[in-house]
């Protein structure tokens, strides 16, 4: 009984693997099935240093974005902090892209720059800088300094009086500028 028991097993065995071994030959026939295996683009180790533009101390916690390009294809944005020694490195993008960088830190100006990719190593140092005047095309804006204070956006604004309270007291209206007269120029006629 033992050795029917161990036949009947035997073939069921053999079967499964003589359907297996076919199966598996006319899978691997077929190349237009499964899977296709796509190596992994090189990709760059890129570090920027980011130090202040007047002492050359670095600056920790500083924003640094990247902004990759790959033949016309956007791979989209990656912001890194900085480390205690001002340094911001990334190992994802590929060599050959087209990098816009941008560092944003308080109290300085924004820095942006684009590099191209070219090697598995790219260093970048950023020396930041005080907010200088606006740029203008018309104007030569070049290291003069901002008008305002880091920090200031705005003027500050003028602070009205306190509204009086509405009681019996008469409404008058507010006072007004005698609108500017435009001298006139007596009209002379001409001959004829």
């Amino acid at each position: 009984m033992m050795q029917l028991y161990r036949s009947r097993m035997l073939g069921w065995a053999a079967g499964l693997a003589m359907v297996a071994g076919i199966v598996s030959v006319t899978g691997a026939q077929q190349p237009e099935h499964g899977r296709k295996y796509k190596p992994l683009p090189d990709l760059s180790h890129i570090v920027v240093t980011v130090v202040k533009g007047y002492d050359g101390k670095p600056m920790p916690h500083a924003a640094v974005v990247f902004h990759a390009t790959m033949n016309g294809r956007d791979d989209g944005n990656l912001e890194v902090k900085t480390d205690p020694e001002g340094k911001a490195t990334i190992d994802v993008i590929e060599v050959g892209s087209d990098v816009s960088v941008q560092v944003i830190a308080n109290g300085f100006a924004t820095y942006a720059q684009n590099i191209h990719v070219v090697g598995p190593e790219k260093i970048l140092e950023v020396r930041m800088m005080r907010p200088r005047e606006q740029i203008s095309q018309y104007q030569d804006n070049i290291d003069k300094a901002a008008d305002l204070k880091p920090g200031v956006q705005e003027p500050p604004n003028h602070v009205l009086p306190p509204a009086k309270p509405a009681g019996d007291q008469p409404l008058t209206p507010p006072p007004s500028t005698p609108a500017p007269q435009t001298p006139q120029t007596p009209q002379t006629s001409s001959p004829q």
